[in-house]
């Protein structure tokens, strides 16, 4: 007896097409538009960064630094640091996946403030055009840290300008964070306690947190910088009466949390996804879930290791070296808590599960190699190394963007309707993968043997290592361009995805892919825990 197929479908009026024109979108308040856009924004904003990273690779292939000067070089990496921080990692997950399903998690139908939600892309639009013509009209040469003196009295170069594009930003993040605080408490269906909500809207809660209680903290600093380099006051310059060791303690106070900003919603991705591909409930719900609130409280507590080398009294450093061992305790509830929900789980091994398996083992390198930077002897040695550069980028790069892309390609069918390759998505997971291991971790033994970050030449006999990590970055490159190839393929030539291609167990698979303007039509009721995989509708594509 023949079975018929049952193909799925897309619905014919959905988010993306129930309005038209260029002015339905830049003035839309709809939250998968305005994540869409977000989209579209930091993308941009990554590849201007990722010039920069390619620029300052080819110069490090020879030891005299022959492909541009110093001063050159000290501009690149510094307009490498801020558009990567500031527009691109930072609101990578909350303002592009958040805006997305954030309200579809929830069964709501938009965010407490739609208004603002639109201001803050705005926000992020204006301030990173004020930080690229910083680099238009001549750059800046300070880092993306921006410390002084030399930034507030001896650099001629446009520091104004970028820090005002950062100090604008920040407002889109603290309005973005209190946008989401309000809608997880206010518009959380009915039925849906807080120890239902996904792990995914936890992390944002978290995130949030720290968005708003820590942004204001590095606008004042910027503030202050400006007074004091317009006005020559008092503040950080030691010349004028000021003390430079202040504004790192300023600075850190809101950049470190900042680092919690970039991965904890990373961490509710990968809590996402592992269930999902495993078919288990995830294992200590509760755990991982306040284990999110505890790293966003301990980021608060552990800036000073940035500063053990800086002057700081020998007992504050212990203290804060305690702490920042202590800071990995609740991100090791996460990790071991994602192994056990995969033990004897029935694992499918889906593009986005591949994301996370490299989330897993990257950001566990950069966790253990943290703990070389917040001891106190051996910080001596590593700070300002290229030990730190490669520590960074294992978690910011090989935690944050692998989990931002595990988001993209687990939500993409629900946004769009469609399916990717899975062939070449598997393809680029892995060559971004290798990519990124063979970029960073010759920079570990770079400065485990001496080599200081931010220098333009270097030793002859380092030049090895420095190739290799070039090398390295042009495999990286090929695997971040790969996805933008096959997403836009998907656009047209995918297969229908129907309402829940992956048999996910959450709100937002509950609703047509992709969503209606309005979201549900009617407002879904919850009766049963998050990750009941028990009850979960089979795969459609596994």
């Amino acid at each position: 007896m023949a079975t018929a197929v049952v193909q799925p479908t897309i619905p014919k009026e959905h988010f993306l097409n129930h309005e038209f024109g260029i002015l339905s979108w830049l003035l839309t308040r709809d939250h998968k538009r305005i994540g869409i856009l977000y989209l579209f924004t930091i993308t941009g904003f990554f590849f201007v960064g990722g010039f920069f990273a390619v620029l300052i690779r080819l110069n490090l292939l020879t030891p005299n630094g022959d492909l541009v000067s110093a001063d050159t070089y000290n501009k690149l990496f510094t307009m490498h640091g801020i558009m990567m921080v500031f527009f691109f990692l930072i609101p990578s997950v909350p303002a592009v996946i958040g805006n997305f399903v954030l309200p579809l998690m929830l069964g709501a139908k938009d965010v407490a403030f739609p208004k603002l939600n639109l201001l803050s892309w705005y926000l992020l639009i204006i301030g990173g055009s004020l930080a690229l013509w910083s680099l238009i009209s001549g750059g800046v040469d300070t880092g993306w840290t921006l410390y002084p003196p030399y930034s507030s009295a001896y650099t001629q170069t446009h520091v104004i300008t970028a820090a005002l594009g950062i100090f604008i930003n920040g407002f889109s993040s603290i309005l973005t964070g209190l946008n989401f605080i309000v809608t997880i408490h206010r518009m959380r269906a009915p039925g849906l306690s807080w120890f239902r909500l996904p792990l995914f809207v936890w992390s944002l809660y978290a995130t949030s947190l720290i968005q708003v209680l820590g942004t204001p903290v590095i606008a004042i600093t910027i503030v202050l910088l400006a007074l004091e380099r317009a006005f020559h006051i008092g503040i950080f310059n030691p010349a004028w009466g000021g003390d430079p060791v202040l504004f790192q303690h300023m600075f850190w106070f809101y950049s470190h949390p900042a680092v919690y900003i970039m991965i904890l919603p990373g961490m509710g991705v990968i809590s996402e996804i592992i269930p999902c591909f495993s078919r288990k409930r995830i294992f200590g719900y509760e755990f991982v879930a306040f284990s999110s609130i505890a790293i966003a409280v301990f980021g608060f507590i552990v800036w000073g290791h940035h500063l053990f080398v800086a002057g700081i009294s020998p007992y504050s450093a212990m203290v804060f070296s305690f702490l920042s061992f202590a800071v990995a305790i609740p991100s090791a509830v996460k990790t071991f808590n994602w192994t056990a929900t995969m033990y004897k789980g029935s694992i499918s091994y889906r593009t986005p599960m591949l994301y996370a398996f490299g989330f897993i083992g990257l950001f566990t390198i950069g966790g253990l190699t943290g703990l070389f930077v917040a001891a106190l002897g051996a910080d001596i040695h590593i700070h300002d190394t290229y030990f730190v550069i490669a520590h960074f980028h294992y978690i910011m790069v090989g935690g944050m963007v692998m989990a931002y892309l595990g988001g993209i390609h687990y939500w993409w069918p629900k946004a769009t309707g469609r399916m990717y390759s899975e062939g070449w998505a598997k393809l680029s997971a892995l060559i971004v993968f290798l990519g990124f291991n063979l970029t960073f971790f010759p920079q570990f033994i770079l400065g485990y043997l001496g080599m200081p970050r931010r220098y333009h030449a270097y030793p002859p006999e380092w030049q090895v290592l420095h190739v290799l990590s070039s090398a390295g970055a042009s495999i990286l490159a090929v695997g971040y361009l790969l996805p933008m190839i096959y997403f836009v393929h998907s656009l047209k030539y995918g297969e229908p995805a129907g309402n829940n291609p992956w048999g996910a167990s959450g709100l937002e698979w509950t609703t047509t892919s992709p969503p209606p303007a309005h979201n549900f039509e009617e407002i879904p009721v919850v009766t049963k825990e998050a990750y009941d995989y028990a009850e979960a509708p089979e795969a459609a594509f596994v």
